[in-house]
């Protein structure tokens, strides 16, 4: 019997450092995608999000949202669609319907194929220049062991109308979101009738009327953003509804700051339509908890629900009965791009370009990078994420590659971090001793 599934993709805290780092290793379609959004996200101004995929001694969820907002929201942009690419392209799963959470809504409108991969992540970028433009008023959200129905009776008694549910998560849980000062009130007279109540580590009180200017200006950087019909069923949490075509997708834009998420009652609907299976599109497995507190019975998966490999993953998915389960064999490893050939002799000295040229191909080979994004001004740190260590090392290859030999006391790289500055620099050293330039060492 076939079961009829719903993705569902997380919203802010769906975030795990290095969480794609194994999966990258086993599947070529992950690497792929994270190059993909690399090359996106630098020609946005962003910085590369595989940086937060794959390296687990990457920031945490706590320090991104204090210091890096956007980088955060470009990696869960790329984690789930990564996640989404590897179900449906590599495993070829069809799923009957997909509902986002927050966020995540923007997600499962790429996802949904009413953007492209290019302009999805534009999306999200044009949302976090919107908050620059427009600085809303401080405020923040409280999470509560409440139904919404509940939150909002105790809202009411307690006389508080500047606080708004924001998130109606499960039958036991909601979110509020206002003004930080009466957010405060709320979670102190919650937890003096026996309510928990727990600070959120956001910046702002989202869906809520204090982003209002914020979703003005959303709004508009949004409509330059071509967005077509959707090739899956999309359900919006936020609009209550299905969302099929270029003016629901404006609407959910224009919705989706300032209205709240009614996740449980979408849940419920789905289930009643005769959705069985729901499996998360994104890390941690915080929405498969929620599922299941809100229809207990049903079947919710986290292929990500921690750092992990392809091989489990397959493993996971295969208890699955859903519409075209019809896993592929495992595509080959494409074979690593040779590194080109450069005569570094007197006679047959390198141009400048010549050596920003191999410089390009040869880190973007070692890093994982498509070579158009290794621009000679961009910033291997700043721009790219390339810390100083690797740095030191991919230089080193270099130095090696035309001949040239590190002084003895080292080369500080501080003033050159950039494809340009490292091609001027290594004219500058000295040739390896044991060979003439451009000769090979003979036996």
């Amino acid at each position: 019997m076939v079961e009829r599934c719903a993705f569902v993709f997380p919203g802010q805290g769906a975030y795990l450092p290095g969480v794609l780092g194994r999966l990258a290793a086993d599947e070529p379609l992950v690497a792929e995608t994270l190059r993909e959004l690399d090359a996106v996200a630098v020609r946005l101004g962003r910085a590369a999000p595989s940086r937060l995929l794959l390296d687990e001694r990457a920031p945490a969820l706590e320090e991104l949202v204090r210091e890096a907002p956007a980088d955060l929201h470009v990696a869960l942009f790329a984690a789930e669609m990564a996640l989404f690419r590897l179900l449906t392209e590599r495993h070829r799963l069809t799923p009957d319907v997909l509902l986002g959470h927050s966020f995540g809504e923007l997600v499962a409108l790429t996802a949904a194929g009413a953007l492209d991969l290019a302009d999805g992540l534009a999306l999200v970028a044009a949302r976090d220049d919107a908050f620059a433009a427009q600085p809303p008023p401080p405020g923040g959200m409280v999470a509560l062991e409440l139904s919404a129905a509940r939150t909002a009776a105790l809202l009411a008694g307690l006389g508080e109308w500047g606080v708004s549910v924001a998130a109606d998560n499960s039958p036991r849980q909601c979110v509020v979101s206002g003004p930080a000062e009466d957010l405060e009130r709320v979670r102190r007279k919650a937890e003096a009738v026996g309510v928990r109540a727990t600070a959120l580590s956001v910046p702002y009180a989202f869906h809520h009327r204090l982003l209002a200017a914020v979703a003005s200006e959303f709004t508009r950087r949004a409509a330059a953003l071509h967005a077509g019909p959707t090739r899956y069923l999309l359900h919006s949490a936020i609009l209550g509804r299905r969302v099929d075509d270029g003016d629901t997708v404006a609407e959910l834009v224009a919705a989706h700051l300032v209205r709240p998420t009614r996740f449980t009652d979408a849940v419920r609907l789905l289930h009643a339509e005769g959705v069985e299976v729901f499996v998360e599109c994104g890390p941690r497995g915080v929405l498969s908890g929620l599922v299941t507190a809100t229809v207990p019975g049903v079947r919710a998966l986290a292929p990500l629900r921690r750092r992990t490999s392809g091989p489990e993953i397959t493993d996971e998915i295969q208890t699955l009965t859903i519409h075209q389960f019809v896993p592929p064999p495992h595509p080959p490893r494409a074979a690593p791009a040779p590194t080109p050939s450069l005569n570094t002799g007197p006679d047959d000295s390198p141009t400048h370009d010549e050596v920003v040229s191999v410089l390009r191909t040869l880190y973007a080979t070692a890093l994982g990078y498509p070579p158009e994004v290794l621009t000679a001004d961009a910033d291997l740190e700043a721009d790219l994420g390339v810390d100083s260590i690797k740095q030191t090392e991919l230089f080193a290859q270099a130095v090696t590659r035309f001949g040239r030999t590190l002084p003895t006391e080292g080369t500080r790289l501080t003033s050159h971090t950039t494809l340009d500055a490292l091609a001027d620099l290594l004219p500058t050293l000295p040739p390896r001793p044991s060979s003439a330039p451009g000769t090979g060492a003979r036996p």
